[in-house]
């Protein structure tokens, strides 16, 4: 692969971003989106981030964004403050050439570096084998899943959960 120049994302690569989901959105089961949000929703979803400080990257190849990743919160209560889930996407001319992996691991170093202790994967799709074996790639452990949870494509999907400790993880307290 060629290298990636990693950076944070911003308002200038939504448009690309927004095409890459959009893919996504339509031809896999990795999201279940029904329906690609447009731009100005993109956008919104990526400043909200950003706006909480949590880590939002492009990986750009020869001038074009190849992918992009992003956390947030794993869930709205308190107490999983410390846990973040991330999202990972990839232009499909990049899949399978190492795009997804370098991205997940500056995400990793990114939310260990800003005190996050739990990382969490929801890969839609039981059978999403490129998704599942990236997140177990950079450290992950399944850890469980729903069978025939959501309903998409004319099919029923289920989603698969895996977990990674950041940083010393639950072994000391924040």
């Amino acid at each position: 692969m060629t290298a990636a120049l990693l950076r944070p994302a911003t308002q200038a690569d939504t448009q690309a971003m927004c095409k890459i989901y959009a893919h996504a959105v339509e031809h896999s089961i990795g999201t279940f989106e029904e329906e690609p949000p447009k731009l100005d929703e993109m956008e919104q979803r990526r400043a909200n981030l950003v706006a909480q400080k949590f880590p939002y990257l492009v990986a750009e190849i020869d001038h074009v964004i190849a992918g992009f990743a992003y956390v947030g919160p794993f869930r709205p209560r308190s107490a999983y403050r410390f846990t973040v889930e991330d999202s990972v996407y990839i232009h499909p001319d990049w899949h399978r050439r190492g795009v997804g992996r370098v991205l997940l691991r500056r995400l990793i170093d990114d939310c260990t570096a800003a005190g996050f202790r739990q990382m969490v994967a929801v890969v839609g799709g039981t059978d999403n084998h490129a998704s599942i074996e990236l997140h177990k790639s950079c450290g992950f452990d399944q850890v469980g899943g729903f069978q025939n949870i959501g309903f998409k494509f004319g099919r029923w999907a289920g989603i698969v959960f895996l977990q990674r400790a950041l940083g010393d993880g639950a072994s000391t307290l924040p």
